[in-house]
């Protein structure tokens, strides 16, 4: 009988094994790919929506946003801005028709150091969902992992059920302080770790447990699961599947099409990196944090504050660009 089950193991290809242990997201705003390798859970960013959003077959959503605009914005500054966030809401609905979970959608990243601008933001991106029929149940704010980005999210969480997804974090302190703010998830970008250790040290390669971005998570996720907290993590920013392989148990993974044809081709048997079993015997012990430890811990950690910088600058590039584009369809 053992030996029956063994081939049928062995027959299914790691995405579907991987499925069975970790809620798979798709790390796209490509409706098409989203259907091919039916995930959970959706993800999306502005460098995503700007991908997207240059594509033939998304443009009656770009002319129902400019629409929206005109209706709703006396200047330029106002049209576009109203624009842009149905914009995001239209991509969001579109891909809420196609998964059975939730999507995230991402508040500008410009107010990243702005708590009360992040609040509005967030509670004006649920209201136009809601427009659409969308409980917030099926929606998470992605906020940056920043100190006012971090406690925007636990007022948005315990004043006003909304739900949150902390992007950008790179530090095992961003992590903590998300936890102690009781935000729903977290969404650490084991990629750009990867990135910088690439770029500042000598080795160029790591082997599957030893990379950096790797062994963040895995401390992450064991520190969570030894101490009871509710907030899940969502790996994210993959190089690599051996990256998505050694973190196998996760609670989610967001990752690219690229990456899903990857690993739908791959046979390997999975193994179950990370348990709840093998996190209650980790020796990590519990720490707390105010504001100015936050901000000591994140000042002496040269990779953590130069990945979110870069990150924070990335996603607000990539957010002016497609300004730019809504603005050349309002002087139509």
């Amino acid at each position: 009988m053992s030996g029956i089950v063994e081939k049928k193991q062995k027959m299914s290809n790691f995405l579907e094994q991987l499925k069975k242990c970790t809620t798979v997201v798709a790390d796209t705003g490509d409706f098409e790919a989203m259907k091919k390798y039916k995930p959970t859970d959706a993800t999306t960013n502005p460098s995503l929506i700007l991908q997207a959003a240059s594509m033939p077959q998304y443009q009656s959503l770009i002319q129902q946003a400019v629409e929206y605009g005109h209706q709703n914005g006396k200047t330029l500054e106002e049209k576009v801005g109203s624009a842009i966030d149905k914009l995001c809401v239209l991509f969001g609905v579109q891909i809420l028709n196609i998964i059975p979970g939730r999507v995230s959608t991402e508040v500008d990243a410009k107010l990243s150091f702005d708590k009360e601008a992040s609040i509005n933001k967030a509670k004006k991106l649920i209201k136009l969902y809601e427009e659409q029929g969308i409980s917030k149940d099926r929606i998470l704010i992605k906020l940056a992992s920043t100190w006012e980005g971090i406690q925007a999210a636990k007022i948005l969480e315990h004043e006003y059920g909304i739900h949150c997804n902390l992007t950008l974090l790179f530090s095992f302190y961003q992590a903590v302080a998300c936890a102690e703010a009781g935000v729903t998830l977290i969404s650490p970008f084991v990629g750009r770790i990867f990135d910088w250790y690439v770029e500042h040290t000598s080795q160029k390669s790591f082997e599957r447990l030893e990379d950096p971005g790797v062994q963040s998570v895995t401390k992450i996720y064991n520190y969570y699961k030894k101490f009871g907290y509710k907030t899940v993590i969502m790996g994210a920013s993959f190089r690599n599947i051996e990256q998505i392989k050694a973190l196998a148990g996760c609670d989610l993974l967001t990752i690219s099409p690229t990456l899903l044809a990857e690993l739908e081709k791959d046979h390997e048997i999975l193994h179950e990196y990370l348990t709840e079993n093998s996190a209650r015997k980790s020796n990590l012990e519990k720490i707390c944090l105010d504001e100015a430890s936050f901000r000591w811990y994140m000042n002496e950690d040269k990779m953590s504050n130069d990945k979110l910088s870069e990150g924070i600058r990335k996603f607000n590039e990539d957010m002016r660009k497609l300004e730019k584009i809504l603005i050349e369809q309002f002087s139509k």
